[in-house]
């Protein structure tokens, strides 16, 4: 797992940037009662359902395309190390956690949350703080993915599109 973290870190360090960036907007809203909360959720459950909606549709074709991805990777003259497969399978680790992630939030907000006239007004806060932390997370997540990808399509082009001699290239035949 280290070995991971050393290898991907700007792809970690990138996701991390975009959740903590995203969560910082929201953190300086600071303090709000649970009526301002109910007001902000009613809002705002129209953008999320939309982040969702493109976090969903984006991590099922990164899914799809990650299958062509390891055709290509498989269909080449040059025989890959086992550390490409293993970085094409994290990336489809970080994409279906991040495809149910946001499956998730997009099933709570269709809930309709705020109709609830039982449910006690000070959750609203907290509802709303959930909301905007786990929407942030993804956030950072869906760049995770991206930069991961970024830098496995790179490899592959360098190595299939250009020929060059590279790092993944297993050179015993």
């Amino acid at each position: 797992m280290k070995n991971f973290f050393t290898q991907n870190k700007r792809s970690i360090f990138g996701g991390i940037a975009a959740a903590t960036f995203t969560g910082l907007g929201a953190f300086l809203l600071g303090d709000i009662s649970g009526y301002e909360a109910k007001s902000l959720i009613t809002s705002s459950i129209d953008g999320i359902n939309m982040l969702c909606n493109t976090i969903l549709l984006a991590s099922a074709t990164i899914l799809a395309l990650l299958l062509t991805l390891l055709g290509i990777s498989t269909g080449t003259e040059s025989k890959i190390k086992k550390a490409h497969y293993k970085q094409v399978l994290n990336i489809a680790k970080f994409d279906t956690v991040l495809f149910v992630g946001s499956l998730v939030l997009f099933q709570l907000f269709n809930i309709p949350i705020t109709e609830s006239e039982s449910l006690p007004t000070y959750w609203f806060a907290y509802i709303y703080w959930a909301t905007l932390f786990f929407s942030s997370v993804l956030s950072g997540l869906m760049v995770t993915v991206i930069l991961l990808l970024y830098s496995t399509v790179t490899n592959i082009i360098s190595i299939v599109g250009l020929g060059e001699d590279h790092y993944l290239v297993n050179k015993e035949e």
